[in-house]
This record gives C-alpha cells, structure tokens and sequence, in this order.
C-alpha cells in the first residue's frame, strides 16, 4: 500500500510502499476512504508531543470499509463503513477505565501516534473502538466529525448549561461544535485571529451572534468559553470576559505556556478545565447528535502525496473548516 510516513520528527512526510496491514484478534483491516488533518497532526510532526512510533503512518480520524476482520471479530460485516478515532485501544482494567475514564487510560494507544494512523490505502483499527457513521455524510464529510467533532462535543459537553458560549479558534472543531451549540438553543460568540474578517463571516454564516477579534471583549459577559487554539495567552483573555461562574475549557492536547494573571480573574468561582482524549460513549452521543441536527461540515480535500501541503495550509490557516486526505 501506499502511505505517507513519519520517519523522524520535525521532518516532513515521505510517500512510501508498505506491505498491507494485517488484521490482528478483534481487529478490522479498513480500506481507507478519507482521513481529515488535525491540529495534533502537527503537534506529533513537530515533536511537540514526546515519543510517538517512528517509522509512524499518522491521522486519527479514519473513515474507511472493512475489507476483512481478524480473529474474533465479529462487530463488523465486509464492507461496512466505519469510522476511526484517536482512541484507539484501552486496558479497560486500570483504575481510570474502571470508573468510566477510559480517555485518562494509564495504558491507552491512540491512532496516529502509538498505532499506525490513515494517511494510507489501508489502515488496522480494535473494532471495538470503531464507530458505525451516521447516513447523510459523504467520506470527506464524515471525517471531521471523529475528532473535531468528539473532542469539541467532549469540550462543549464541560460547559454544563452556559447558554453564552464563546469559542476561541474558529477552525475545524469549533465549525462543527457551533453549530451543535446552536441546534441545543445556546448563543454562540467566535473568536478569531486579528483581522481574520472571512472567518469571522465564516462563524456568523454557521449561527454565531457576533465574531471578533480573540482579545476583544463581546458585547456582554459569557457563561463559557471553549479555546481551541493552542494559544495559553487566551485563558487569561477568556477569564477577563467571564460572568461569575463561568468556566473557561482547553480543548487541545498542547498548548503553549499560560501566562501568569492575576487572581481576580479566576475569583468568584470561575474555572479552568482541559479536555484529555475521548470515551466510546463520546463518539456515540456525538455522531447521533450530528445526524439529528444535520451538522455540516466544511472540507477542503487534498490527495495522499500533497499531505505535507495540508498540513502546511492548516499550520498558517489557509482554509476554513477542515482539510481531509482523500483516498477514494
């Protein structure tokens, strides 16, 4: 098969022939469709998150069809369509997993990073961490929503009831998690790189009350706000626009170092929480909801061998929405 491989970090993506994966015990061999490029992407290709597999196929949100299944498996049918997220295996004995906190598993592996991901023809994926996917979304469309989509649901999810929600980083999770927010009744307020005036259009098109800029005030005080930008100077810039109560979520699995504020903005019980992986239960809320609501998804395609271009286009956000390899 053809895949584009991680050899060494901080180096770009080489197109190469590997054998063809074989499924193991509860296993699927996929046939990949598409797979969407995603922020993490870049923090494992730019050694941003420490010891990934090398050589390493990376991309976690994999939409494919079983071509075969592995001994004992037998949750799929050949040619079923599947999808596959970040979290790819668990223990499911650990003291994390036996409280229902399999996204904190002490021993977990994630596609893309431990595992072997989609940037290729073929991909092996735990059946038991796959997810059958709503009808109405082509494979391109559908890739989005196994990461934008489950880590922002898990990230909107920590919000509680906060109907005034803002959203710091308009791109590939907060262009689907908007949309959710406004399908459950909430007000929802983009915030968007200096000067970023089309995707500001971008959010308001998709429902947003107002777009701005990320460290201007909105018009009134929010109940919560979920930062996907991998920026630590927005918590403090979040919690400054806070109502009492209110809680600030980060939503990424990096960012950079969150600088000193003072105390008053985290008074009055104000919180700050960070989203760590996801849960099966996640993806199955999620991708019933975006079937309900008739989430769209904006993507922008590009074939296997420009995957080093995608990656670039998302680096210097040259695109809205989401970027997607597209095998198909």
């Amino acid at each position: 098969m053809r895949a584009m491989v991680l050899e060494s970090v901080k180096q770009p993506l080489r197109i190469r022939e590997l054998p063809d994966p074989e499924p193991g015990p509860q296993e699927v061999l996929i046939r990949v469709a598409a797979c969407a490029v995603c922020r993490t992407d870049l923090h494992i290709v730019d050694g941003e998150l420490a010891d990934p597999k090398l050589p390493l196929v990376i991309g976690h949100q994999i939409v494919g069809r079983v071509e075969r299944a592995g001994s004992g498996s037998a949750r799929f049918r050949q040619g079923e369509r599947v999808g596959v997220p970040w979290l790819g295996w668990t223990d499911q004995s650990c003291r994390f997993c036996a409280r229902g906190l399999e996204n904190l598993c002490e021993h977990a592996r994630f596609t893309g990073y431990q595992l072997d991901g989609g940037y290729a023809e073929y991909a092996v994926a735990d059946e038991r961490f796959c997810f059958p996917l709503p009808e109405g979304y082509d494979d391109q469309q559908a890739s989005p929503l196994l990461c934008a989509g489950l880590i922002g649901y898990r990230a909107l999810r920590m919000t509680g009831e906060a109907r005034r929600l803002g959203l710091y980083g308009f791109g590939a999770s907060a262009h689907i998690i908007a949309q959710v927010a406004r399908h459950q009744g909430r007000r929802v307020f983009a915030f968007t790189s200096p000067g970023d005036v089309e995707t500001q259009r971008f959010a308001l098109e998709l429902g947003g009350e107002w777009a701005g800029d990320s460290l201007t005030r909105p018009p009134e005080p929010l109940d919560a706000a979920i930062i996907f930008a991998p920026v630590g100077a927005l918590v403090p810039a979040a919690l400054q626009v806070l109502d009492p109560g209110g809680v600030v979520v980060c939503a990424g699995i990096h960012m950079s170092d969150i600088p000193s504020f003072a105390y008053e903005l985290l008074w009055e019980e104000r919180q700050i929480r960070s989203v760590a992986n996801l849960t099966r239960q996640d993806g199955e809320e999620f991708l019933a909801i975006a079937a309900a609501s008739h989430i769209r998804t904006e993507v922008h395609a590009y074939p296997l061998e420009r995957a080093n271009v995608a990656l670039d286009d998302l680096r210097h956000g040259r695109f809205r929405g989401a970027a997607v390899i597209s095998l198909s």
